[in-house]
């Protein structure tokens, strides 16, 4: 892979999981595209199949899982989904970098971290470990951590916010140029997950990345991301530039969402909680619009036919409701000219 930050594209991405009632989808049909040298946030309630559909970059989906259809192409690397063994392990770390969600569960508790991270020098061919370890030290410096000290540290010596920032490290030290962030500010107080956020957004324009960003929290999001997709039930229901969704989100649980969320000022009780509760995998409906349960928009076309997203401009919506109004306003305006 060249130095350029890489563009991926994920096409018709299904991901099922082998249940006693037989393989249900956490991730259907999905088709996005990260742009070269974008940040992409991926922002929904748990159990929407983000960290999934994640995990699909690195073909890292464990058993009883399995990608089940589609495609994730990345440039310099081809379809992801086709690399198998030594192929997929080089490519992980050297290409992609994976911060994951709670990072101090991805560090080995028995070992240093600088321990940890010439296994990874080693494990990936590096023959320069002393330059990896400077390399590594400079990372962590950027991040306002004395770089030696940490690398001397096991996890247990490290706050929150430090492993995380060790976790991005890790991602980055390989050169790695599309790296993928799992809920990057998960249990951090408000003054170290700004820190994280803002060492995310200098580290990425610096060393030219591709990122994703998955999170449960819109603030996150609209903080770092250029372009926004809103996850439900393992379906993509909406989806454009971030200040574009956020402003005038128009799928209805897009601005649940967003409504959903405390505000600092103002009538504190306009905080209105989305009703009902997301689905499971056993829950998700086999056919029709997997949000309807909870949706104030539902129509009789919502129990049967499942909503394809809809092009308009730079957005993507899939809601039957919102789709057919802006159709009718669309034929209006011509049928008025």
């Amino acid at each position: 892979m060249s130095n350029q930050a890489p563009g991926v594209r994920i096409d018709g991405l299904t991901v099922v999981y082998k249940t006693p009632a037989g393989e249900l989808p956490a991730v259907r049909g999905v088709t996005l595209t990260l742009e070269p040298g974008s940040i992409t946030g991926i922002v929904g309630e748990s159990g929407s199949g983000k960290s999934t559909l994640a995990l699909s970059l690195l073909n890292a989906v464990q058993p009883p899982g399995r990608i089940a259809g589609g495609s994730v192409e990345i440039d310099g690397l081809g379809d992801v989904v086709g690399l198998r063994g030594e192929e997929l392990r080089k490519a992980r770390g050297k290409h992609i970098g994976y911060v994951f969600q709670a990072a101090q569960n991805s560090l080995n508790p028995l070992k240093t971290v600088g321990k940890q991270l010439l296994d990874l020098g080693r494990s990936h061919g590096v023959d320069d470990l002393r330059g990896l370890v400077r390399e590594a030290k400079e990372l962590l410096g950027r991040m306002g951590l004395d770089g030696a000290r940490v690398l001397d540290s096991h996890q247990h010596e490290l706050s929150g916010g430090m492993r995380q920032r060790v976790g991005i490290m890790l991602a980055l030290v390989l050169n790695a140029h599309l790296v993928v962030l799992d809920e990057p500010t998960t249990a951090l107080d408000m003054i170290t997950q700004a820190n994280i956020l803002r060492i995310v957004r200098e580290v990425h324009a610096e060393r030219g990345l591709t990122t994703l960003v998955i999170t449960h929290d819109i603030g996150v999001v609209a903080e770092v991301a250029d372009r926004l997709a809103v996850m439900y039930g393992g379906r993509l229901v909406e989806q454009g530039p971030t200040r574009e969704v956020l402003g005038a989100p128009r799928h209805p649980y897009t601005r649940g969402l967003i409504q959903a969320i405390p505000r600092l000022t103002g009538d504190i009780d306009e905080a209105r909680a989305l009703p009902g509760r997301p689905p499971t995998l056993v829950t998700v409906p086999k056919e029709g619009c997997v949000f309807r349960e909870r949706c104030e928009l539902r129509m009789d076309v919502c129990d049967t036919v499942d909503p394809e997203p809809v092009a308009d401009g730079p957005r993507l919506v899939a809601c039957h409701a919102v789709n057919s109004a802006s159709a009718s306003t669309t034929v209006a305006t011509k049928e008025h000219a």
